[in-house]
């Protein structure tokens, strides 16, 4: 994606998405989390927890399947041994499925760059302890994907009206429509919205 090109096109399209931009400063969208597999199972390990404990989780995970997250490391140790380290029986499972789906192709991780966003989202929601929101997420900051607008995402939706001084923020159904003119680029204008929440800048 074109960063500079994406955040012209965005701020052209919306004059208070434009000038809110020129108050946050420039796109810097955090990097990926190690290669897909590893961070899909970390985005299922993070899930409904608080940072500090769910890092710690991580590493208690990473250690007990031998300190390489792949699919065969998973699928080699017992639920048990995953339990060990700290994941609820939910989560376990829902790692074990992600290793079974990516080991049988299922969810296709090595050509997931070649398939479209519809279908990376229907593949990945397939697996157990990943929902469309996961997906968006991984699409956004893993595989970079510049037309991604994650409705439901309420920090969008709060921060879409926050820059758009609206009393309430707008339904899932409302957003969808409104982001039309952020094509094609509107993950840039999602990662404004959270930004906006993040840090809530006085107007100049």
């Amino acid at each position: 994606m074109d960063m500079v090109l994406a955040v012209a096109t965005v701020a052209a399209a919306d004059p208070l998405m434009a000038a809110f931009i020129e108050r946050a400063g420039p796109f810097e969208p955090r990097a990926g989390a190690g290669d897909y597999f590893a961070s899909l199972a970390r985005s299922i390990l993070f899930q409904q927890l608080a940072g500090r404990a769910a890092a710690a989780i991580h590493t208690r995970f990473v250690a007990a399947i031998g300190g390489e997250v792949t699919p065969d490391a998973v699928l080699a140790v017992s639920p048990e041994a995953l339990r060990g380290a700290g994941l609820s029986a939910n989560k376990a499972a829902a790692i074990l499925d992600l290793a079974t789906k990516a080991t049988d192709g299922s969810v296709p991780l090595r050509e997931l760059t070649m398939l479209d966003d519809d279908e990376i989202i229907a593949r990945l929601s397939a697996v157990r302890g990943i929902g469309r929101w996961t997906a968006e997420m991984f699409l956004i900051f893993q595989l970079r994907r510049p037309d991604v607008w994650p409705v439901d995402d309420y920090g969008i939706r709060k921060g879409f009206a926050v820059i758009h001084d609206l009393a309430a923020p707008p339904t899932p159904k409302v957003l969808d429509t409104l982001g039309e003119i952020y094509r094609p680029y509107r993950s840039t204008a999602a990662w404004y919205c959270w930004r906006a929440v993040d840090t809530v800048l006085p107007a100049a």
